[in-house]
């Protein structure tokens, strides 16, 4: 049992603020082992943050109850285009507050993710994004491909695996035109898991993108058991491996067993020319970042507010 505790004498509060502080301290009793009491004080940093998230958490739900998210999309070109013509858009959720404004997704996902509110998430994404993904590829042909992002939670989750078949079977969009991502990170932290939940989706067609690659303390060992067709290297490296020797060579070590597992490459955070030439140097793949194009949004039903 875990308790979170307010002291409703030491200012004036709200019902609605001494459930919140509650909220949070019952939170933060959990995080630290469980079977304890916390005492909510508002001067403790830890739990301002958490009492922060869980505002966070109400703002979500009224988002997701209201349809308030909207999809924008980046480009991610091909390096050599001659050899590599497809182009790739990656598809980005953005928030719709009350008011109107864009919020960006690093103000509301760590909330989500902590409070097991991001399988929703992913779900509002796949039911937007698939519908106008199948339209997209009808109304321009070609072969674009369209990466959507998937949380750590969401791996292994077989009511998710049923979920996207049927949307994909509703929607009638063309499989290949569908490239899920996750980050290295969550991939490797259940290797089993992941691996099998990616190979389902490959057996549908559905192509898999392994994001933040290389910012982890593991090797590339695991890349064997991993069925993934790209590798999107980590943007810090990118960011300053024309003056940084060690980044340089990290981009060049990641894009070799990329290539020698058969693996398309990605350098994320691509800013300018000389970076993009560098990369095109090396034998990258793909290439995006601000440098070929800001996120703008992505054919939504109703005009969207500017990034």
């Amino acid at each position: 049992v875990s308790i979170g505790l307010v002291l409703i004498a030491d200012a004036p509060l709200t019902l609605a603020d001494v459930l919140s502080a509650g909220d949070a301290a019952c939170y933060m009793a959990k995080e630290k082992g469980r079977n304890r009491v916390q005492l909510y004080h508002r001067k403790d940093s830890e739990l301002a943050v958490r009492h922060g998230e869980m505002e966070w958490v109400a703002r979500l739900h009224g988002a997701l109850d209201a349809n308030r998210f909207c999809l924008y999309s980046q480009r991610i070109i091909a390096v050599a285009p001659r050899r590599r013509p497809a182009t790739m858009f990656e598809l980005l959720i953005r928030m719709v507050d009350e008011q109107g404004q864009l919020v960006p997704p690093m103000a509301f996902i760590p909330a989500a993710e902590r409070y097991n509110l991001m399988p929703a998430v992913d779900r509002w994404v796949i039911r937007t994004a698939l519908p106008m993904i199948a339209r997209a590829r009808a109304a321009e042909g070609g072969d674009a491909a369209y990466i959507i992002n998937l949380s750590g939670a969401s791996l292994g989750d077989e009511r998710l695996l049923d979920f996207i078949r049927e949307e994909i079977d509703l929607c009638d969009v063309a499989s290949d035109a569908i490239c899920f991502e996750v980050t290295e990170t969550a991939a490797i932290a259940n290797l089993a898991k992941a691996a099998r939940f990616i190979g389902e989706l490959r057996d549908l067609g559905c192509r898999f993108s392994l994001d933040d690659f290389g910012a982890g303390m593991s090797s590339f060992g695991y890349l064997k058991h991993l069925p993934v067709d790209f590798l999107k290297i980590d943007g810090s490296f990118v960011t300053d491996m024309l003056i940084d020797p060690i980044d340089g060579a990290m981009v060049e070590s990641i894009n070799h067993i990329g290539h020698v597992m058969e693996k398309k490459t990605i350098a994320e955070f691509v800013e300018n020319e000389q970076i993009l030439k560098r990369l095109r140097e090396i034998g990258i793949d793909y290439a995006q970042g601000y440098g070929i194009e800001r996120p703008k949004p992505f054919r939504v039903g109703a005009a969207a507010p500017d990034a």
